[in-house]
């Protein structure tokens, strides 16, 4: 593929990849008359295509059986298909293109466009521009909170939740897009953040999911969707190609050991410069590559951890622990605390908070992670709090929500200083 990009004139596979894109775009305002019955593919606002079937003014939930050989029908069928995998793939591709920090030029864009399906994904996604302004993409300009600034050449890329963090205006952002009803290909302005902690800004290596015991089929498997590899007797690897630097995991997490029956550990995170050797400081990493480490992190020891440290959380183990939390801030009488979809959503003083009641995992909103760490004895990670459930995970999420539901009480100076 680095080849033929070269050979076609782009810079990188990715180029030659929105390119072909932009050119394949078919021909899918076509509309079929067979009898009384009209065919044709209808787009919605978010670039969704779907067969439209109508037989005079009525629309029909189905195709007609007798229809479906027609020719025409057969191809505009297909059609629907190529649109169905185009955004698809550049749902995926968009997504990359931010966690990398990949740099569009407005060519690229405005040809781009011309597709039915990837038009509205471009238009409903925040960009920056020359590294300074936030806003939406509008043909020629920027549209940054009421300004039009024209386009550089190629200044412009697609903002992550850092940008939007260190702006000030992410919640605006957020409320931007929930009033005007914009539905974004991927998670960008509602997506998780995870900043550095104040001991993380001080260390080389991450231990903020060291303990966690995951499955390793299981987790080996949802890594590798993510783009990490799993180096036997080493641990397993994501390479940020463009930074020139390796992130890694320590971790047994191979296949066909006792550890499938048992759950392997993950140890400590670090980063690398390529052909290198020593850890880079915290604080030297990007924090967009950080984040987006430890949010396939977090998705892993979210769905799949085991064992008595950290049991499984099925659907029914969440419906436990919301019965248990509803039941505790009832007595407590603590009214800021909703639960809604497996999360503990609380209002407090210094900000507020989401708590998943499957991994325990917090984050303060607008999507920035807290480290709050229970502290373990010297038994294989048991939390003892005192609560009449024993199972560690659940006394965690509640002491947790207990925590923050008054967060005013809290004293620590290690949260306070992620709280403020």
């Amino acid at each position: 593929m680095q080849n033929l990009a070269r050979t076609a004139g782009y810079s990188d596979p990715q180029r030659l990849m929105w390119a072909m894109e932009a050119q394949m775009a078919p021909e899918w305002n076509q509309l079929v008359r067979d009898g009384d019955v009209t065919v044709r593919i209808g787009m919605t606002p978010e670039g969704e295509a779907s067969l439209r079937v109508q037989r005079g003014e009525k629309v029909l939930k189905n195709l007609p059986p007798a229809l479906k050989k027609n020719p025409e029908i057969v191809a505009l069928r297909t059609t629907l298909t190529e649109l169905e995998a185009t955004r698809k793939r550049m749902r995926t591709a968009l997504e990359e293109a931010m966690t990398r920090g990949d740099h569009f030029a407005p060519g690229e864009l405005r040809d781009l466009v011309r597709h039915p399906v990837i038009a509205p994904m471009l238009r409903s996604l925040i960009w920056v521009l020359n590294e300074e302004h936030l806003g939406w993409w509008n043909g020629d300009t920027l549209v940054a909170r009421g300004a039009e600034r024209p386009l550089g050449e190629p200044a412009l890329r697609l903002a992550h939740p850092h940008d939007l963090y260190v702006s000030s205006h992410w919640q605006e952002y957020q409320r931007e897009i929930m009033e005007r009803g914009l539905t974004q290909p991927f998670k960008q302005a509602f997506r998780e953040y995870y900043p550095l902690t104040l001991v993380e800004s001080e260390a080389r290596r991450s231990t903020r999911y060291a303990g966690h015991h995951v499955q390793p089929t299981q987790a080996a498997a949802l890594l590798k969707t993510r783009g990490w590899v799993t180096v036997p007797e080493e641990g397993v690897r994501k390479t940020y190609h463009a930074e020139g630097i390796n992130v890694w995991v320590d971790s047994s997490l191979g296949s066909f050991t006792p550890n499938e029956v048992e759950g392997t550990p993950l140890h400590a995170v670090y980063f690398v410069r390529r052909d290198e050797e020593e850890a880079l400081p915290l604080s030297e990493v990007p924090p967009r590559l950080f984040s987006e480490t430890m949010r396939d992190l977090d998705l892993v020891v979210s769905v799949a951890h085991v064992g008595g440290v950290d049991p499984e959380a099925t659907q029914s183990t969440v419906e436990m622990r919301a019965s248990l939390l509803r039941e505790t801030l009832r007595l407590l009488r603590l009214g800021n605390v909703r639960l809604e979809h497996g999360h503990a959503l609380i209002a407090g003083y210094h900000a507020n908070y989401t708590v998943h009641l499957g991994s325990g995992t917090v984050h303060r909103m607008p999507g920035g992670f807290l480290c709050l760490i229970p502290v373990h004895n010297q038994h294989a990670g048991r939390l003892f709090l005192p609560f009449a459930d024993p199972d560690p995970r659940t006394a965690e999420v509640v002491s947790k929500v207990l925590m923050l539901a008054e967060d005013r009480k809290i004293q620590d100076p290690t949260i306070l200083e992620q709280l403020r």
